[in-house]
């Protein structure tokens, strides 16, 4: 932990400050250390897609790929977060690769995890538009 921990950087966002933009190249994986913060599609923070609190982290996939941002991250209220950037985590990747990958392990878990979930939802509304 205390490696990983010399590689995140703590950030501070006002409410409604915008954390990162859909669209917009992913650099990081955020975690919420304080306040919480709403994931939604540009111009509609009135209806989120999620709200996280402390505990949650988001931005996950820019660790494994450079592609634009699905959604909008924005302050919900103030709130803490540390970033770890996907350039240290390739860092972390060279200098020690079995603390890289447990991460990169965990995330692939993680992710595979909501997949599942969004299927099984799905099948749930196919089921009641189709009895």
């Amino acid at each position: 932990m205390k490696i990983v921990d010399g590689f995140m950087h703590e950030r501070s966002y006002l409410k409604d400050e915008v954390i990162f933009d859909e669209g917009e190249e992913g650099q990081a994986i955020y975690f919420i250390l304080a306040g919480k913060v709403l994931i939604c599609h540009q111009g509609e923070s009135e209806s989120p897609i999620a709200t996280l609190e402390r505990g949650n982290f988001f931005g996950e996939l820019a660790l494994l790929d450079d592609a634009p941002r699905s959604a909008q991250a924005r302050a919900g209220g103030n709130c803490t977060l540390a970033v770890f950037f996907r350039g240290d985590f390739l860092g972390l990747m060279n200098s020690h690769a079995v603390i890289a990958s447990k991460i990169a392990l965990q995330l692939a878990r993680h992710l595979g995890m909501r997949l599942r979930s969004i299927v099984h939802s799905e099948q749930e509304i196919g089921e009641q538009v189709h009895p």
